[in-house]
């Protein structure tokens, strides 16, 4: 009565889980000490990997120990590592596909983690099954330790029912569907609530109380019976296995029932039951004996049923109802699949502890991105503003018009910018970023050409392929799993677009101001001679206006001046939000990115964003009181076209140096945009070629099983087979038509009844055989063909010429005819050896009648002839 069902294990192929992994760990975080704890984590991971799926499992609770601290970390990383990027694929063998000799078994690959939880919590269940099953149930602790892994086992089927569609997004194989698993819970169930039946019985527990255990289990039996009867998958013995234990365990809870109504005095219910119960057990006896032992059940039920007889026959009398009339049994559940419920391994410990989710991580990456865009807001405002100010004293050739009153020597403002530029490189550092920029550009376009190539042709061979197999390439198509991947691309594309449009910006500019910039680079002397000068009829030193414009200008420079310590203090906050994050993913299962990094900005930001404004506005201010006041200065001084030529050259000097700051500043931004630019395509480029080689080893699985699914077909609709070949065969004038391999009689009628046994032949001494009697050919008539002797060598008779297949009637095993006469091949080209008639071993041999035409020899073939069908 202990036979209890096991599930096999899945099988999967060897991954490498380290590489792809590594990889994401060094792009992601900065070389240091957290970067070497997750390399060690990563490795410990493929560890655990080999552990629990590269080797065969003991059926033992260590070896389980094993399998559930896979699942758990499994569960912990998934939401930490971008695996749909990472393209890690998965490849696991159907548990109960045996395979075949041309197609192998039926296995499936994805790029799912989702798919490899799954896998492995199947072989969570089969493995807590098999140690079940290996349980000692004669003692209380075995009986125990079988019902509470049943129980595991059953829950672990149940939760991948329950998950299995939504993790895998497609179609399974057959041993995870959510029929199959649904089933074998069933079947785990049915199993635990028969160890409690078998435990209350050896307990010693109340009648009443084993009846309804043992009804509840034969109920479970019954719905696990019903759930696999379509179930072509599954082991052949299951099906029986199941019916069996629903007859022995609805006879069980009969006889614990007889029991109790031998106690209520209900001696005619009493005997009802056992006889129903014996009914049962036979039919289990009778139908499923190979696969249950039901005598020890039978021989106490027939006992209990010889004593009721008896004690009613003599004694009670009691009437003997139907069966149909019995009070119906009452049920008891003991058990309960249990809850898959994170995490299953009371000793696991998360090695990327450490490490955030990845939705942690975006959301880190956003509001980094937030916090840079209002930096970049802030400081770009001000730098608008500097700007605009140096352009307005540009023009006003401010200060350089106060400086110069003199008229003939160079204010000093301008020599401050000559050294300036001069202490920066001047024009030669800038001409050497320039050359420098095509070259850049042309490496990242390079990249990004290249990146998206390998995208077009990976996805033209997907396309082809799936108008070639149709809907039998059944993976998802390239199209739609690099739109993500296309749209970063196009979003590189223009990017690289905006930028050459701004380094065509920054070379106008240059090529505008290029000639002035030239002439501050020179020494003090040339500047001065290259500057016209001019004699005002009047002094300007001293006078009010001057002094005013000299305090407006005094207050702009001290504007500006705030400015740049509020750049400096700006770039300087900085605030990390994955604590609050890790918080808000603990508490509401979500992030609400956007609401929490606005409101951290405000308060980080907040003050600097009104100290920033009231920057502008005093510049404003300031700006509008020096053009009233330049208006003053200007009326003042006496105006002659030597005047203007000298204040123009001072004014295209000024716009010179300010449009050099600028130029240098944008080009080595450019510069370095273009350096950081490449490592996010190699990046991307590296994502890209990571994603095309899994969907390459993925396109070469399905190949291959796509192969072997072609090799299992068959290869040719049924064929009709040939008229010589049939029991029937229509007669051809002339004599028949020889066969390749088996030759029918061709009057031989279809049927003809048995005709009597005869004697064996009798054994002829090896002496006498050159003179033995001729023997009565069964084909014809003496003198027809030249009679057979007897053998010297053995009695049977030699193999024919041709091969034998499968399906036509030579093929080792096809009955014969019972009139049916062999041809002797052996006979021929074989000249003074004897030859008894063919006589297959245990049966006797029977005379053949005799034709009506003459027969047709059968002729040796030549060695060097090929066969007239081909060789398999």
């Amino acid at each position: 009565m202990a036979t209890f069902i096991s599930v096999p294990l899945k099988k999967s192929s060897e991954v490498d889980l380290a590489k792809p992994l590594l990889k994401f760990v060094t792009a992601t975080y900065p070389p240091g000490e957290e970067q070497a704890e997750y390399a060690r984590a990563v490795d410990e991971l493929n560890k655990l990997r080999k552990s629990a799926l590269g080797r065969p499992l003991d059926k033992h609770e260590s070896s389980l120990e094993i399998l559930l601290r896979y699942y758990d970390q499994l569960c912990a990383i998934e939401p930490k590592f971008p695996f749909p990027e990472l393209c890690l694929t998965f490849t696991w063998k159907d548990a109960f596909d045996k395979g075949s000799l041309f197609g192998g078994s039926v296995k499936l690959a994805l790029a799912s983690v989702g798919y490899e939880k799954t896998c492995v919590l199947f072989n969570v269940g089969a493995l807590a099954s098999q140690i079940a099953s290996e349980q000692n149930l004669d003692n209380d602790e075995g009986l125990k330790t079988a019902a509470k892994f049943y129980q595991l086992a059953s829950g672990a089927f149940a939760h991948i029912k329950d998950t299995v569609l939504s993790a895998l997004n497609r179609e399974p194989t057959m041993d995870i569907s959510p029929e199959t698993v649904g089933t074998l819970s069933q079947i785990m169930l049915s199993q635990a609530q028969e160890v409690f039946v078998l435990k209350a019985t050896a307990d010693k527990m109340k009648d009443a109380i084993v009846a309804k255990l043992a009804n509840q289990a034969a109920d479970y039996y019954g719905d696990a019976f019903k759930q696999c009867q379509y179930k072509e998958n599954l082991p052949k013995e299951v099906l029986p296995v199941l019916a069996a234990k629903h007859c022995m365990m609805q006879a069980t809870a009969e006889l614990h029932q007889s029991a109790l109504a031998n106690q209520k005095k209900k001696f005619g219910e009493e005997i009802a039951r056992l006889q129903h119960a014996t009914e049962l057990v036979k039919t289990a006896a009778s139908r499923y004996d190979e696969y249950v032992n039901v005598k020890d059940l039978s021989d106490k039920i027939s006992r209990a049923l010889t004593a009721a007889k008896k004690d009613n026959d003599f004694i009670y009398h009691d009437r003997v109802p139907e069966v149909k009339d019995l009070e119906h049994i009452g049920k008891a559940s003991l058990v309960k699949a249990t809850a898959v419920q994170i995490p299953l391994s009371q000793k696991f410990t998360d090695v990327f502890e450490k490490m955030v989710p990845m939705a942690v991580q975006q959301s880190v990456s956003a509001a980094n991105s937030r916090k840079a865009d209002t930096v970049n807001r802030l400081i770009g405002s001000m730098r608008e503003a500097t700007n605009l100010c140096n352009g307005v004293l540009a023009s006003l050739n401010l200060p350089a018009a106060l400086e110069d009153l003199s008229g003939d020597a160079v204010p000093q403002s301008i020599l401050e910018k000559s050294r300036a530029v001069i202490q920066q490189g001047g024009l030669q550092s800038i001409e050497q970023l320039i050359r420098d920029l095509p070259e850049l550009l042309q490496r990242n376009r390079e990249i990004l050409d290249e990146s998206l190539k390998i995208l077009d042709d990976e996805e033209t061979t997907d396309n082809e392929l799936r108008a070639k197999f149709n809907q039998r390439w059944n993976r998802t198509p390239s199209g739609d799993l690099y739109k993500s991947l296309r749209a970063e691309g196009n979003n590189f594309c223009s990017i690289l677009d905006k930028a050459v449009q701004a380094d065509q910006v920054v070379k106008g500019r240059y090529n505008e101001h290029c000639g002035m910039i030239a002439l501050l680079c020179k020494p003090e002397n040339e500047i001065s001679a290259a500057i016209p000068s001019a004699n005002p009829a009047k002094t300007l030193q001293g006078s009010e206006v001057v002094n005013v414009l000299r305090a407006q200008l005094a207050q702009l420079d001290e504007v500006k001046r705030e400015r740049e310590v509020l750049e400096g203090e700006v770039k300087a906050v900085t605030f990390d939000l994955t604590t609050k994050f890790l918080t808000a993913l603990a508490q509401d299962g979500a992030i609400n990115e956007e609401a929490m990094t606005t409101s951290e900005l405000d308060t980080r930001y907040g003050s600097h964003t009104q100290r920033v404004q009231q920057n502008l506005r005093r510049q404003e201010e300031l700006l509008s009181q020096i053009q009233v006041s330049h208006q003053e200065f200007s009326a003042l001084k006496q105006s002659n076209s030597e005047a203007n030529s000298r204040e123009e050259v001072l004014k295209k000097l000024a716009a010179a140096h300010d449009s050099y700051i600028e130029i240098s500043s944008n080009i080595k931004e450019g510069t370095k945009f273009y350096n950081d630019l490449t490592e996010i395509l190699l990046k991307f480029q590296n994502k890209c070629s990571d994603i095309v080689f899994a969907r390459k080893t993925e396109r070469d699985e399905l190949l291959k099983e796509l192969q072997q699914s072609i090799a299992r077909e068959p290869s040719a609709p049924s064929f009709n087979v040939p008229s010589y070949q049939s029991n029937t065969p229509a007669p051809a004038p002339g004599g028949p038509t020889p066969a390749p391999r088996t030759m029918f009689n061709p009057q031989q009628p279809q049927a003809k009844p048995q005709p009597p046994a005869r004697p064996p032949p009798p054994s002829i001494p090896p002496q006498a055989a050159s003179t033995s009697a001729p023997v009565s050919s069964p084909m014809g008539p003496a003198g027809t063909n030249p009679p057979p002797v007897a053998p010297t060598g053995p009695s049977q008779a030699q193999g024919p010429p041709y091969p034998n297949y499968q399906g036509y009637p030579g093929f080792p095993g096809y009955q014969m005819p019972m009139a049916y006469n062999p041809y002797a091949y052996g006979q021929f080209n074989m000249p003074n050896m004897p030859y008894m008639p063919y006589q297959a071993q245990g049966q006797a041999g029977y005379p053949g009648a005799p034709p009506t035409q003459q027969p047709y020899p059968y002729p040796q073939q030549p060695p060097q002839q090929q066969p007239y069908y081909p060789q398999q």
